[in-house]
């Protein structure tokens, strides 16, 4: 006959694990609206930084400004810079982007291409140090909602590499972020930029929202407003000084947004995780309650039993 106290225990131990994987969806929730609040902060920025851009490639062609940045070279060597979480119970998350980017080490190998890496976040760190991968710098303990300082930093080094010579371009392997339950590591080019990328573009930005008791994310189209410089203005600097200057700040605001894509998948995928377990939890409840129901019910029987077993025996 089962153990009615281990039964009741177990359920009593289910509930906890419950309650804490409930806890960390809501927080993961919580902090998902605190990413897309960044996401709007950051546009104006973007914004002004991308109609500046506009406006310059108006009054220049960028193929024929000598800046080093834009400056295509032979490419020997490839410095891939990897983001992926500091903590783990995300689901596939770490291990998605982890698996992208052995895959694209290995296209490299097949080509006879060196590479290096870059890595943002402790799970990525720990899995290629493991390796002995050749890792160039590591990032950890970052902040959950990303700010534009480890931007600036992160993009300080990949420049250093680049600037060097040390590695001829650089990719940027991360999660883009497509919806609560679905998220696609992505590998791109930050390294020499494409004057092509420059250009004003349509851009997306997502909202966590509710409906029914139930979250979702919905999404908005956004446009830049771009506009011809005049042919009569006057610059006080060299456009091309004008564009070297602000051509870091675009890759730090590339980097911003690729962090911030990463944190919301992360995020998600922790929202998701829990509350797959929180339904599991649910479940699994349910049918240790029914069988504690009728581990009771069989107990009870068997007292009955001997109850009038022992009442006819006196009889």
């Amino acid at each position: 006959m089962p153990n009615l106290k281990a039964i009741r225990d177990r359920i009593q131990s289910v509930k906890n694990t419950q309650k804490i994987t409930e806890a960390m969806r809501l927080v993961a929730a919580a902090r998902v609206r605190r990413a897309q609040e960044q996401v709007l902060s950051t546009r104006p920025f973007a914004d002004r930084l991308a109609q500046v851009l506009y406006g310059l490639q108006s009054r220049l062609r960028f193929e024929e400004a000598n800046l080093p940045l834009l400056k295509r070279r032979e490419v020997k060597s490839v410095g891939l810079l990897v983001i992926s979480g500091d903590r783990g119970l995300c689901g596939g998350y770490n291990n998605n982007v982890i698996k992208r980017a052995e895959n694209r080490t290995k296209e490299l190998k097949a080509e006879g291409i060196d590479y290096k890496f870059v890595i943002v976040g402790r799970k990525a760190t720990q899995y290629f140090q493991r390796r002995e991968q050749p890792i160039d710098a590591t990032y950890t303990g970052l902040e959950q909602i990303p700010t534009a300082a480890e931007a600036n930093k992160i993009a300080d080094e990949l420049l250093a590499l680049f600037l060097s010579e040390s590695v001829d371009r650089i990719e940027l392997i991360y999660t883009k972020f497509v919806s609560l339950v679905s998220s696609r590591p992505v590998v791109q080019t930050l390294l020499p930029l494409d004057a092509q990328g420059l250009e004003a573009q349509d851009d997306e930005i997502f909202r966590l929202t509710t409906r029914g008791g139930e979250f979702e994310v919905t999404r908005e189209k956004v446009t830049t407003q771009t506009r011809v410089l005049s042919n009569d203005m006057i610059f006080e600097q060299d456009p091309v000084q004008i564009l070297d200057s602000l051509l870091p700040l675009y890759l730090s605001n590339q980097l911003l947004r690729a962090l911030q894509e990463s944190a919301a998948s992360e995020l998600a995928a922790r929202m998701t995780a829990m509350s797959n377990a929180s339904e599991n939890a649910k479940e699994l409840i349910g049918t240790l309650t029914l069988s504690y129901n009728k581990a009771r019910q069989a107990a009870i029987t068997q007292q009955i039993l001997e109850v009038v077993g022992g009442a006819e025996a006196l009889g």
